[in-house]
């Protein structure tokens, strides 16, 4: 990533993420609020799906992880959370942040009217999708991912979980330069999230959002100063975490950590 300095104006972001009325959102929440005017620009904003499959199979999935109580409770606050029109997208466009659709980032299309808005930076926040070397290019200075595991050891998906689940003390919340492998790219910042014996997924999700949003604005702060510091990963450590089981639901709950 350059590190060539761009205080004389301002940094401009695109952000690409996951339509999340939950966890994700919260993110943008703090980010919104917080994010420093005169030295950021953002560019655009493009919501995907999650998971990049069809409402039947995350219906499916999502039943699977929770079981039919803790999902029943999901899919309230999920009802609830549309009725009152809280969506990323909603948010975004009352900081009058474009919407840029598309069914692939990784679309030749997508990419030239990605380069035409020259990005200096572009956000990964949860996006579902893996960034192929057009886009990871197509960012004046690069790409960062924010990843809510320590890295490499917990690579892939829902890290909180799996760390909840091996027992760390903390969350580890990661700023990380996105490379072709997935989540090896050298990392720019941390920051740790206690958590406790007995937890639950939904308050350290919640919560390493919101402060992962804090971290990712010192390190564009950083960035726009040309003041970074970045910390190549040992991959030789590496180890990568697919999407929950039930076995792994039902260990995880063994430990007394709740879901929900």
């Amino acid at each position: 990533m350059s590190t060539t300095s761009v205080s004389s104006d301002k940094l401009r972001l695109l952000f690409v993420t996951q339509d999340d009325p939950f966890y994700v959102i919260q993110f943008f929440d703090v980010f919104f609020a917080e994010y420093p005017r005169d030295e950021f620009q953002l560019v655009g904003i493009t919501i995907a799906a999650a998971f990049r499959e069809s409402r039947i199979a995350t219906t499916k999935r999502m039943l699977r992880f929770y079981g039919l109580v803790d999902f029943g409770r999901v899919l309230t606050r999920f009802v609830r959370a549309r009725l009152r029109g809280r969506s990323i997208a909603a948010r975004a466009e009352r900081e009058r942040v474009p919407l840029l659709a598309t069914k692939s980032v990784n679309d030749p299309t997508y990419v030239d009217r990605i380069r035409a808005l020259a990005p200096d930076v572009i956000v990964s926040v949860a996006a579902p999708e893996i960034f192929e070397e057009e886009l990871l290019a197509a960012g004046r200075i690069g790409c960062l991912n924010i990843h809510s595991g320590r890295l490499p050891t917990y690579r892939g998906m829902m890290p909180t979980f799996w760390q909840m689940l091996a027992g760390e003390p903390q969350a580890t919340i990661t700023v990380h330069e996105m490379v072709p492998q997935l989540d090896a790219g050298a990392v720019l910042g941390e920051a740790d999230f206690p958590l406790r014996q007995r937890d639950s997924l939904d308050r350290v999700m919640t919560e390493t959002k919101r402060e992962g949003a804090r971290l990712m604005i010192e390190i564009l702060r950083q960035i726009r100063a040309g003041e970074t510091k970045t910390e190549p990963l040992d991959m030789r450590e590496a180890s990568y975490f697919s999407f929950p089981t039930r076995a792994d639901v039902t260990r995880f709950r063994a430990r007394g950590h709740r879901l929900v």
